[in-house]
């Protein structure tokens, strides 16, 4: 059977929830097949975060793996391209720990790119209303950090993987942040999944920045 890991994260300091964590578990609860999913909430750290999903990958060794993410601030949701091999924590992750100017991967590639088929993800979730763009950066947080690692290990073994951040859930967000309703997140990671599962080559439409 074709297996779809789909992992989230816990809450993230003095916070009591965590969008992305909650839209994994939701995704999960109601899907449908007739592929596996195997639903996941990493801890934000970056020790953790990666043992946590090597243990997933060992035990269920999937063929798609779509991680998610929180990015307050941002008011769509974002299909990211790329990974950079840093990390360089601005803040503690929850554990306390805050690397600076080191790499995600020690001895691996400077960068990692998604498999997924971004562009189409992004089409398919336009069509339905979604707010959603491609992203050029991920950061070099604990997100970033998990998507080295899933892209990485899938480069390695043949698969595919993306990385893929949410805004807050409407009625979650801190004041003033932007917010969408959590429905709309949790269609946006079942859009992913689906075209993931159906689109081997992504489409080649403009998706780049001038900035």
């Amino acid at each position: 059977m074709t297996t779809v890991l789909l992992t989230g994260f816990e809450p993230f300091g003095a916070d009591d929830v965590n969008p992305s964590g909650d839209a994994v578990r939701e995704v999960a609860a109601r899907w449908g097949g007739p592929e596996g999913l195997v639903g996941a909430v990493l801890p934000v750290t970056f020790a953790g975060a990666a043992a946590r999903l090597r243990e997933l990958l060992d035990e269920h060794d999937p063929d798609i793996v779509i991680c998610a993410g929180l990015a307050g601030g941002r008011s769509r949701i974002s299909v990211e391209r790329v990974g950079v091999n840093l990390i360089d924590a601005r803040i503690a992750d929850n554990d306390g720990d805050q690397p600076v100017d080191v790499p995600s991967l020690p001895g691996g590639p400077p960068a990692v790119f998604a498999s997924l088929p971004v562009k189409a993800i992004v089409r398919d979730a336009s069509a339905r209303g979604i707010p959603i763009e491609t992203s050029l950066s991920a950061g070099t947080f604990v997100c970033n950090h998990v998507l080295v690692h899933a892209g990485a290990w899938a480069d390695a073994h043949g698969r595919r993987a993306g990385f893929i951040h949410v805004p807050w859930a409407a009625g979650q967000a801190p004041l003033g942040e932007p917010a969408l309703p959590m429905e709309t997140i949790v269609q946006a990671l079942e859009v992913a999944i689906r075209t993931s599962l159906n689109v081997t080559d992504d489409i080649v439409v403009p998706g780049g920045t001038i900035s």
